[in-house]
């Protein structure tokens, strides 16, 4: 298996690919960022809606090295050119300001990283707050929900769990990114109002929530071209 690290590098580089092939068309088009319950499949649709898109997906575990990897950090801020990169400073500026924000060293990391991505565009973000960090011109924000008891379901069928311990990992899932949401963005991560478009995977199945969003989005290019 991949290391994150390694993953890391090479999302960055075919994002930066992705984005020379059609540097005009990514300014029209947002980044997608995917806010998920543990269990509602957001993870796969956020897979699955960047292949449909041909974007390419960062997930939790891919921000997070970048955050914490100044090295990748400064890599990924390369990708800017000098006014490109004093737009990135005002917009955290911005944010910071907003918000009322403290950040630390994580965080600058973490809002510099997605930052970029979004002034660039062509991707799927999942997790860490993207949805927080992004302007409104530059980002789609979804979040991916279903029932409780069908997300233990899910849940204890991929990993081979009891449903009883399916339960308490989510519980402690769901308790994590709660904290990581209030403690850097002073925000509720469940509040619908975070959000464009909230999908009920079990209303929608993954392939149809895809659509959905795919759906919901273009409406929004073409509101803002």
């Amino acid at each position: 298996m991949k290391s994150i690290p390694l993953i890391a590098e090479e999302q960055i580089h075919r994002w930066q690919v992705l984005h020379k092939q059609a540097p005009e068309e990514a300014k029209k088009i947002p980044v997608v960022t995917i806010s998920r319950e543990p269990g509602s499949g957001g993870r796969i649709v956020a897979q699955k809606l960047a292949e449909r898109l041909g974007f390419v997906v960062f997930h939790q575990e891919v921000l997070h090295e970048m955050a914490k990897e100044a090295k990748i950090s400064e890599r990924v801020l390369q990708s800017l050119d000098e006014r490109g990169l004093s737009i990135l400073e005002d917009w955290i500026a911005s944010l910071v300001d907003s918000r009322h924000l403290w950040p630390d060293e994580y965080l600058h990391h973490l809002m510099h990283v997605i930052g970029t991505i979004g002034k660039l565009g062509q991707a799927v973000v999942v997790g860490r707050g993207a949805n927080f960090i992004l302007p409104a011109e530059r980002r789609f924000r979804v979040r991916i929900i279903a029932p409780r008891k069908l997300r233990v379901h899910h849940v204890a069928r991929e990993f081979g769990l009891t449903e009883k311990d399916a339960e308490r990992r989510i519980i402690k899932t769901e308790s994590d990114r709660q904290a990581f949401v209030r403690k850097y963005f002073y925000a509720d991560i469940a509040d619908p109002t975070n959000y464009d478009l909230v999908v009920n995977t079990e209303t929608f199945n993954l392939d149809h929530a895809v659509d959905v969003i795919a759906a919901a989005m273009g409406c929004v290019v073409e509101c803002k071209l």
